[in-house]
């Protein structure tokens, strides 16, 4: 066969967006506004601003010993 006539088997679903593996977690409303607002207040995406809350959150838990 043909390169032009092969049969493809694609995935069923959405394709995937990213390389990094997704975390999901329930978040109460107040929550996901504060974090809304740190992201419009630092020019960021909520995906982003909750990376880097993150980070800050697990950089400080290092430096105290927790």
């Amino acid at each position: 066969m043909s390169a032009s006539t092969k049969n493809v088997i694609r995935k069923k679903g959405r394709p995937s967006t990213g390389t990094d593996p997704m975390l999901a977690g329930r978040v109460p409303s107040h929550m996901i506004k504060a974090i809304e607002d740190w992201a419009r207040e630092n020019g960021v995406t909520r995906s982003e601003a909750m990376r880097r809350l993150i980070a800050k959150g697990l950089e400080g838990s290092i430096k105290s010993g927790v």
